[in-house]
């Protein structure tokens, strides 16, 4: 047991430190408003992750899959929405003003832009769906199994969220207002890419 839940702590070590879209926002959030701007994002991608794993163990990541209009409506939703914060990013860099006054932004906002990221992307239903039920010991209850893996997840994703987050804050504070425009956009320029990945995004490549 103690081997399959390494085996599990490295594979979402490996699948949340890829850079994607709660990444990029914990980035951003870190370099406009330091660490304790980043909190209400990087709690929202740990909600997030509760939802998407309850999902999985519901067996809604398979509905997913096996339905074409709801893939396709999960999809296109987070097509629009990545590709709207990636314009705002781009805006905020490229206005001083906007960059300065990011940090008063309601906790609330922050949470829900990282909490919205991550539930109206498809890939994380079918990731969470095709990874679960390898760790998952059929002669035991499920249930407390998959509390436990949620567990672990949460835990990896706050930890590397924060590391993200921490070089984002150490971006602002060495490199001043101009580190923090550059990397507001390259964040939103990589928001955009992560869009026109997921529009190109099929069913079976998941």
């Amino acid at each position: 047991m103690e081997l399959m839940l390494a085996g599990f702590l490295l594979t979402a070590l490996a699948a949340i430190a890829t850079p994607g879209p709660t990444v990029l926002l914990a980035l951003g959030n870190g370099a406009r408003g330091g660490m304790r701007g980043a909190v209400p994002g990087i709690v929202g991608a740990a909600l997030s992750d509760v939802l998407l794993i309850t999902a999985a163990a519901l067996g809604l990541g398979a509905v997913l899959s096996a339905s074409a209009l709801l893939f396709g409506l999960v999809k296109w939703a987070g097509v629009a929405y990545l590709a709207y914060l990636g314009l705002r990013l781009l805006r905020g860099a490229a206005q001083p003003g906007t960059m300065e006054s990011a940090p008063q932004e309601r906790a609330a906002m922050i949470f829900r832009r990282s909490f919205l990221v991550a539930v109206t992307n498809p890939k994380g239903y079918l990731f969470f769906a095709a990874l679960l039920p390898q760790f998952i010991d059929p002669t035991q209850p499920a249930a407390r199994q998959y509390l436990v893996l949620a567990a672990l997840f949460v835990a990896t994703d706050l930890l590397v969220m924060s590391l993200y987050a921490a070089v984002g804050a150490c971006s602002r504070h060495q490199g001043g207002r101009v580190a923090t425009q550059w990397l507001g956009r390259f964040c939103g320029l990589a928001m955009i890419g992560v869009a026109g990945s997921l529009a190109l995004m099929r069913r079976a490549e998941v």
